[in-house]
């Protein structure tokens, strides 16, 4: 077990745009707590998903920094004609040559090959590894047992305090779930507390899959379920250190492809929820965002430190004021929501010890 560690932050990303701009601008007070995890996202529409990735994260992330990696979701065989090796040693070779340290994300039931690929890009990038070991209520993955556990870090060859241990308890979407939920991690981190690892994290999201429904012209509160299952399992945990982990503001599973173009919206965190604004099409282009903008920064939502919060929030003060030629749109509400969430989430945990 892992006593008086001071506290991280692993926000679990999708490996889009948006995403990675707003990982790209944090603070380095903020960048000095977090741990993100990037989720690759499959995509028919992007030629290369892999290189893609690598070119976005070697501009997001700084010189000496370690990005966790999890390309649990693509195809294990080889992602292009011609290509040797499947998406875990082409992400670790093509990091490598960008200069960007990679720490891969493994499951206990990963089949060998792909396994032996986690192994060699431990070898290479040496920041050993991340286990994930979902939870949620829809998994019918069992935890791993003690011989499952030995037979792992073997093939990977590591100890368990070069390992990051990831409860992923996935989506909650209700009180009962959060509890259950809550009581599932606990008894988790119990049978897995024999292994000394270095982090342990346990993770949840709470944002709903989409905006559908949501009435239009205002603020919805949405609560922060995620951050209350969080709080549940550390105070049953008797001081046991225990990172923080979140999906931002976005729903734990694979997004389905949308179509059309999104209504002008923000998804705001809160300490307590995320205020959801969504605005009705009615001028050109998403000139309807400066109305939201200047609606968001008028409202008691908006921080005292207003634009100082975030990178995402001095963008957002930019359009309330028409300081903007254009509002953007839904790569950049997404980078600059995710950039608020990043600094309000990192700066709690840090003065308050709660996310």
């Amino acid at each position: 077990m892992r006593w008086g560690k001071p506290l991280a932050y692993v926000p679990i990303l999708k490996g889009k745009a948006g995403e990675f701009s707003a990982l790209e601008h944090v603070t380095p007070a903020v960048r000095s707590c977090i741990r993100p995890v990037m989720e690759l996202v499959p995509d028919p529409d992007v030629r290369d998903v892999l290189e893609t990735f690598c070119d976005r994260a070697m501009d997001a992330v700084p010189q000496g920094s370690v990005l966790t990696v999890d390309s649990g979701a693509l195809p294990t065989v080889q992602v292009l004609e011609g290509d040797a090796g499947g998406p875990m040693a082409r992400l670790s070779e093509s990091l490598g040559l960008r200069g960007v340290a990679m720490r891969p994300v493994v499951r206990y039931t990963d089949p060998q090959h792909v396994l032996a690929e986690a192994s060699q890009a431990i070898a290479l990038h040496q920041s050993g590894v991340c286990l994930r070991v979902p939870i949620a209520v829809d998994t019918s993955e069992p935890v791993p047992n003690h011989g499952q556990i030995r037979g792992l870090l073997r093939v990977l060859r590591l100890g368990p305090e070069e390992v990051d241990l990831l409860i992923d308890a996935g989506p909650v979407d209700s009180s009962v779930t959060r509890d259950r939920l809550a009581d599932r991690a606990l008894a988790t981190l119990k049978a897995l507390s024999w292994w000394r690892w270095r982090r342990e994290c346990v993770a949840a999201g709470a944002f709903p899959a989409n905006l559908t429904g949501f009435p239009r012209g205002q603020a919805t509160p949405v609560a922060r379920r995620d951050a209350q299952l969080w709080l549940k399992v550390l105070s049953g945990c008797q001081g046991r250190s225990l990172d923080f982990g979140d999906f931002g503001v976005t729903h734990p599973r694979m997004p389905v492809k949308s179509r059309g173009t999104p209504d002008p919206n923000m998804r705001y965190t809160t300490p307590d929820d995320w205020q959801v604004f969504v605005y009705p099409r009615v001028r050109a282009g998403n000139d309807d965002f400066f109305t939201l903008s200047a609606d968001l920064v008028d409202s008691s939502h908006w921080p005292v430190t207003g634009a100082r919060t975030s990178w995402g929030d001095a963008r957002l003060e930019e359009c309330a004021m028409r300081q903007r030629s254009k509002a953007g749109g839904g790569t950049e509400w997404r980078a600059w929501a995710t950039s608020h969430h990043l600094a309000v989430v990192a700066a709690s945990l840090t003065a308050q010890g709660r996310p």
